[in-house]
């Protein structure tokens, strides 16, 4: 008989399991606590259960857990990259990013992507398969385990588009946000988008707490369909639109994320017209400097950054210049690609 895989279960699911099997339904709530809260990964660690019920459970169900193949720390930024394999055969990257007080990781949601923009290495992949919401979120309980911290913060933005896997995504990280488990606040969890407009109203309409990023990268529809072929589907207009009654329904900014490419997208031309394009629209700016990931791109030097900068700075809402962490092991934004097989962005 095939075991069930109880990692990824609500409370009310892992319930219906244990009456099923003829368990007292409080159990459900044990089993949910020891395995996101206490990062259990076997019944046997979970010592308020009888032995003879663990060994029952034990026999019925298992808690499946990611297998780490590589990892790789940073020099100088305290960064990891993690490479796990996954039960058939396929393999995700994550990142945690250590920031003062914050512990952040940066998560999987697809293997590959099925977007091929021009800048990132994971399209470079082609869509594999979506993940599991269980092969979500324990990529941030499998770190958590390796490196004995606790993860403060979640950001969806490595392999994949999270909004092509919609379900998945907002079950991990609503597992992730449980405050029996993990106990991370909606508000410390971010899912970036490269603009699926019917993904983002749905993820209005439904009054999603978690915080919204949208890779922007250009400001007019002519170069951003060059560089993320998703807006010749959704253009610049259909995709602002979607990202103000998101705003009317949210307190909380959007986040764009525009990485600077040398001759791209780095001009003052189009620094100014960003700064006209979300002119009135509640957001923060991210500039990343590109990350070397193909031949003919390159990010700009630090002067041409600094005057796209200054462009910026009668822009009345926070602008940010993000360091880009873990370039040195390829853990920076757009390299992520499962060589042996990566779009991540690092604060």
């Amino acid at each position: 008989m095939k075991k069930i895989n109880l990692k990824g279960m609500t409370i009310e699911e892992i319930e219906t399991f244990v009456n099923s099997a003829g368990i007292e339904s409080y159990r459900s709530r044990q089993i949910f606590q020891w395995m996101y809260n206490k990062n259990a990964v076997s019944f046997n660690e979970m010592t308020n259960i009888s032995k003879n019920l663990r060994k029952k459970l034990t026999t019925l169900a298992e808690i499946q857990t990611l297998k780490i193949l590589r990892k790789q720390e940073s020099a100088d930024s305290g960064t990891a990259k993690f490479l796990f394999g996954l039960p058939d055969g396929e393999a995700v990257e994550s990142v945690y990013i250590p920031d003062q007080k914050r512990r952040t990781v940066c998560v999987s949601s697809q293997v590959g992507c099925a977007l091929g923009c021009r800048f990132c290495q994971t399209g470079q992949m082609g869509l594999k398969r979506n993940l599991f919401a269980w092969e979500i979120l324990d990529q941030v309980l499998a770190i958590e385990r390796e490196l004995g911290v606790d993860v403060t913060n979640i950001v969806v933005m490595g392999m994949g588009e999270p909004f092509q896997n919609y379900e998945n995504v907002l079950r991990a990280v609503e597992l992730c946000a449980h405050p029996e488990g993990m106990a991370i606040g909606q508000r410390k969890i971010t899912i970036s988008t490269s603009g699926l407009v019917p993904a983002i109203r749905r993820f209005t309409r439904e009054k999603r707490r978690f915080k919204l990023a949208v890779s922007l990268n250009a400001a007019t529809d002519e170069k951003r369909s060059r560089l993320i072929p998703i807006n010749k589907k959704y253009p610049l207009a259909v995709l602002l639109d979607a990202v103000r009654e998101y705003l009317q329904n949210s307190r909380c900014r959007v986040t764009f994320e525009y990485v600077l490419i040398a001759g791209e997208n780095d001009s003052v031309e189009d620094a100014r017209r960003l700064r006209r394009l979300l002119k009135g629209i509640r957001c923060k700016i991210n500039l990343i400097p590109y990350n070397p990931t193909f031949p003919g791109f390159r990010a700009p030097d630090e002067s041409k950054t600094n005057i796209f900068i200054q462009e910026l700075l009668e822009f009345p809402a926070p602008v940010t210049l993000r360091k880009s962490r873990g370039s040195d092991i390829d853990a920076a934004c757009g390299q992520l690609f499962v060589k042996n097989e990566k779009c991540v962005k690092i604060a």
